[in-house]
């Protein structure tokens, strides 16, 4: 199956199973915007929960908090935001359609891509066993030819880029003869910068509005607290602050469903190290945070590291932890050495000192930063993509199961009586009430046994218990494994012990240590 067609089965499968539904629906949406079901926010809140307590929990020198979305806003000044948070705009004047232009030249080199891949896979299927996959690459004249336009183009494309040398992007548009996907045509704009933070006022009185922004990362809340939480929690460099909320970006082009929205959710914790030893932290984290990753069990081969070309300002050193999704691997994680850029610019523009004295080296610095920032939603959209699971079963059915790691899945265990009667039902909803305390548990009656088995596979249930009319006088009940769909008889007392360490956030974290 084209993986373009099982992206739009894991979208479909979000909406019908109550995991991410289009936001405002009833109003036929709002565009990049989605809101999370019933299912959904339990799986997105496991994720935080197993990213939380494996930073809080497991570091004692990592602490959390919690910063207004809102905040002053010289804070956007001194970031950079204001004069550097832009994305390069053209339009086409005959669709009236807003494109990125980067993202319309990136996707004309994943074209060059795609014809490649399509060259090597005719071989494959021509020459079959014989065939030599690295000789042909290195050989074929029209893979030669595909491969050496793509890197030209990828060379300029960077070197526009790290130039930010709009002219030349529009130009490679041009000879690259881009088009318009609605219009069809090349009559481009120039390209100008476009700035993505939503600005709104605050104020009581027109005269007396202050202009305030929608925080486009929750970084700076944590910057300009580091000196709050290093003296209020008598902390040592190194050491870390933590935290999960809510940012907003005016994306031009927002698409590929969760992976790229307007208004989304990050996991950032910024590291403070003492200054000359931040390359050695930003190799640490990089490996404690592929192993919190490869953790959850979805193969290393799903997961690489992507080293930036092009460094941020404020950074001398970056990798993205990218995924294998649908369409192709892309950053989940950022991890990046900051410098002390942040915390100088705010000690800057708000003329207070920020420096931590060192007891150690009985010296007065500013910390530089290793930042470790995932998000949320391209996290969620990660695991519904690798757990998403078309299985053909020995009586020639077809069944869909999500391969959730337990920890993560929305419901743990679903109780099904066998039939709506004979006190069956009764006896079910006896254990639900028992073992809600200790984990998400549900009771389900509705439809045949098989249907309910199937449901619960969809959702991504790692057990389901079934109560028959032998439980009323044994006190046993069926228990049934989602991935392998196996059943054995247990006892009712047994339940918590066997289900329990299996599907907590505990199980993930000892892996990590």
């Amino acid at each position: 199956m084209a993986q373009e067609d099982v992206f739009k089965k894991i979208v479909a499968h979000c909406k019908e199973y109550g995991f991410v539904f289009p936001s405002s629906d009833i109003y036929d949406g709002l565009a990049a915007v989605y809101d999370y079901g019933q299912n959904g926010v339990e799986l997105k809140n496991n994720i935080k929960q197993y990213w939380w307590q494996s930073m809080v929990l497991l570091h004692d020198n990592i602490v959390g908090i919690d910063s207004a979305i809102f905040m002053h806003p010289t804070i956007w000044k001194a970031s950079g935001h204001v004069d550097a948070f832009n994305d390069p705009l053209i339009d086409n004047r005959d669709s009236k359609k807003r494109y990125r232009a980067d993202v319309l030249i990136e996707d004309e080199i994943a074209k060059y891509d795609d014809k490649i891949e399509k060259e090597v896979a005719k071989a494959a299927k021509r020459f079959k066993e014989n065939f030599d996959e690295a000789k042909y690459r290195a050989t074929s004249p029209k893979v030669l030819e595909l491969q050496e336009k793509r890197d030209a183009l990828h060379t300029r494309y960077s070197a526009a880029m790290n130039a930010m040398d709009l002219n030349e992007l529009r130009q490679i548009i041009l000879d690259e003869e881009i088009v318009c996907p609605i219009s069809g045509t090349r009559n481009w704009t120039e390209v100008r910068q476009f700035n993505l933070m939503f600005s709104t006022e605050m104020g009581s009185t027109a005269d007396g509005a202050m202009k305030v922004y929608l925080r486009p990362e929750t970084a700076q809340g944590i910057f300009v607290n580091y000196l709050n939480v290093q003296k209020t929690g008598r902390m040592k460099v190194p050491f870390g602050i933590a935290q999960i909320g809510k940012a907003f970006r005016n994306e031009i082009v927002a698409r590929q469903f969760i992976f790229r929205m307007r208004e989304f959710e990050q996991m950032e914790m910024q590291f403070f190290v003492r200054p000359g030893t931040e390359m050695e932290w930003f190799s640490k984290w990089k490996e404690t945070r592929m192993k919190w990753h490869q953790a959850l069990g979805f193969g290393a081969d799903h997961y690489r590291f992507h080293d930036h070309e092009k460094l941020a300002h404020y950074a001398n050193a970056a990798t993205d932890v990218e995924f294998l999704m649908p369409f192709g691997f892309k950053e989940v994680e950022g991890i990046h050495s900051r410098t002390n850029f942040d915390l100088s610019q705010h000690e800057k523009y708000s003329g207070k000192s920020i420096k931590y004295f060192d007891p150690e080296t009985n010296e007065s610095y500013t910390p530089y930063v290793i930042e470790t920032s995932i998000g949320v939603d391209r996290m969620f959209l990660s695991v519904m993509s690798a757990a998403y699971t078309e299985e053909q079963l020995e009586n020639g059915e077809t069944r869909v199961v999500l391969k959730l790691p337990a920890a993560l899945a929305p419901v743990k265990l679903a109780v099904l009586p066998l039939v709506k009667k004979d006190g069956l039902p009764e006896k079910a909803r006896e254990i639900v009430n028992d073992l809600k305390f200790h984990f998400n548990t549900i009771y389900d009656e509705k439809d045949s046994i098989g249907k309910r088995y199937r449901r619960q596979d969809a959702v991504g249930t790692p057990y389901c218990v079934t109560v028959d009319h032998d439980t009323l006088n044994d006190n046993c009940v069926t228990l049934r494994n989602r991935d392998t769909m196996q059943q054995e008889r247990v006892a009712i007392s047994e339940l918590n012990s066997i289900i329990a360490d299996r599907v907590s956030i505990t199980s993930l974290l000892k892996k990590l240590q």
